[in-house]
């Protein structure tokens, strides 16, 4: 982290878990442990929650944010959930491009573009996640995969609008698997995605940016990953879910 440079922002991402009234519970654990935190907190949580946790983190340090939104305003798109919607609730952040999304609902790197700006419209701030596959790593072309992701992603976006962006670095192979990139290679992917965005929108720009890290961070690793220059906080998942665990994680982004 350079908090001189940027701000360093940890995120769980609840994926698909907790009911409204767990959800509460969670997020009533989390308030008190992380209240004094020198990062930016987030809590990107189902659909059926942001009501429950816009609630429950009012007036708290908390943030909330969606795990994905449509590219079009409104139409017959079922099931589906539009940034003005987000926006509209008081949602801030919204987390796009999520290999997830990219590998079970058919995500390319035209529609998480399409979001990204719809999200931007909106008003919403975007955590627009980049990674490359184990099989890409093993092939040496990590660099290409995350460059690319990240170029086609941010198309369209102006440098006043990338000041509401968070890219987070999701090495595919290392989410929910249990692996983890070293602290050398998240630093290293982590800086390499900063050079793109530099040569994109100037040096700058880059600098101010911040950019997570997210592939199995937890509490146990959490300090070695963000004393990196370039990795400024975590999308975190399972380790999110587990208030002590997410807090320790925070902690860890505050010193």
């Amino acid at each position: 982290m350079n908090k001189a440079k940027r701000q360093a922002v940890i995120a769980g991402n609840w994926k698909m878990n907790k009911t409204r009234p767990e959800a509460k519970a969670l997020i009533e654990q989390i308030k008190p442990l992380v209240k004094d935190a020198d990062c930016g907190v987030v809590v990107c949580v189902p659909y059926t929650n942001l009501e429950t946790a816009l609630e429950a983190t009012k007036g708290s340090n908390i943030k909330v944010g969606a795990e994905n939104c449509h590219w079009a305003k409104s139409g017959a798109f079922t099931g589906e959930i539009s940034a003005d919607m987000l926006a509209e609730m008081g949602v801030e952040y919204v987390v796009i491009g999520h290999s997830e999304r990219r590998q079970y609902f058919g995500e390319t790197d035209k529609t998480v573009n399409q979001r990204v700006r719809a999200a931007l419209d909106a008003g919403l701030k975007v955590i627009l996640c980049v990674g490359e596959l184990l099989e890409q790593r093993e092939q040496g072309i990590t660099e290409e995969v995350c460059g690319m992701q990240t170029k086609v992603a941010l198309c369209g976006v102006s440098k006043e609008e990338l000041s509401h962006i968070i890219i987070a670095y999701e090495p595919v192979w290392a989410i929910g698997t249990g692996k983890t990139a070293t602290a050398e290679q998240a630093d290293e992917v982590n800086g390499f995605i900063r050079s793109v965005v530099a040569g994109l929108y100037g040096e700058d720009a880059a600098q101010a940016l911040t950019i997570q890290y997210g592939g199995s961070m937890n509490a146990k690793n959490a300090e070695e990953l963000l004393s990196k220059e370039h990795v400024d906080g975590g999308l975190i998942g399972g380790a999110s879910l587990k208030a002590e665990d997410f807090s320790i994680i925070v902690k860890a982004a505050s010193k």
